[in-house]
């Protein structure tokens, strides 16, 4: 007598789900295993620069598609175009393949890169002051925001870091942007390099070739100025 296999009911079948047909879902249209996306570590400045002595162009672009943004919103507070800029830029990076050999190491590969773009920017006719005057009149916070014992008259309000508040905090993106630009030069160079870029100030000093007290005055009177516009705008959105 012939044996036949137990037939399944339609039921059975479909809660029934066979290793092959698993493997299946996990494969694309051409039936090879799709892998998982993964994040690949951002490779440091110094293993980079060790590719590009070694004649590795595509260490090159990599150091370009990584500070390039940097470099060009850097060198338009020193040059009156976007177009000179992005010539001092060019400049920049020039300088960078001619004297790889001689970086020793001293300061980091981004403070080392950006005084390149100072020294090419000032190199276009822009200044060339080891300490940049400080105007004493001019005051970082209106006098009035003060009481009579020196004490703040309305203390500022820290903002606070739920979600909620960080996707608020994306829509002053423009108006940040714009209160930065609209700074006085000096006080907007600390700022960029500092607050923007990162840098520590013994090397936000060496790239601008100012005095660390020096550093200190425009840095707190930048971050103040922010502070008003940013509390003026807060205020007229509260109304």
């Amino acid at each position: 007598m012939r044996d036949y296999a137990p037939v399944r009911t339609t039921r059975e079948r479909r809660h029934s789900t066979s290793p092959s047909t698993t493997n299946a879902h996990r494969r694309d249209a051409t039936g090879a295993r799709r892998s998982r996306p993964s994040v690949q570590p951002m490779e440091p400045d110094v293993e980079l620069l060790a590719r590009l002595r070694d004649g590795d162009e595509q260490a090159f672009v990599t150091l370009v598609g990584r500070y390039q943004g940097s470099l060009l919103r850097v060198a338009r507070t020193f040059v009156p175009s976007d177009a000179v800029a992005e010539e001092v830029v060019q400049d920049t990076w020039i300088g960078v393949v001619r004297g790889v050999d001689r970086f020793e190491g001293r300061s980091s590969f981004k403070t080392w890169l950006f005084r390149i773009l100072v020294n090419r920017a000032r190199t276009s006719g822009v200044r060339e002051h080891r300490h940049l005057p400080v105007d004493p009149t001019d005051p970082a916070v209106s006098p009035d925001r003060f009481d009579a014992a020196g004490a703040w008259a309305d203390p500022p309000v820290p903002w606070e870091s739920d979600a909620d508040d960080r996707l608020v905090a994306a829509s002053w993106g423009p108006v940040l942007r714009a209160a930065v630009d609209a700074l006085p030069e000096r006080q907007r160079d600390v700022v960029l390099l500092r607050d923007v870029e990162g840098l520590p100030s013994d090397d936000v000093c060496e790239v601008l070739g100012i005095s660390e007290g020096n550093q200190r005055v425009l840095l707190h009177r930048g971050r103040s100025r922010l502070r008003t516009v940013l509390e003026s705008e807060l205020r007229t959105r509260g109304r």
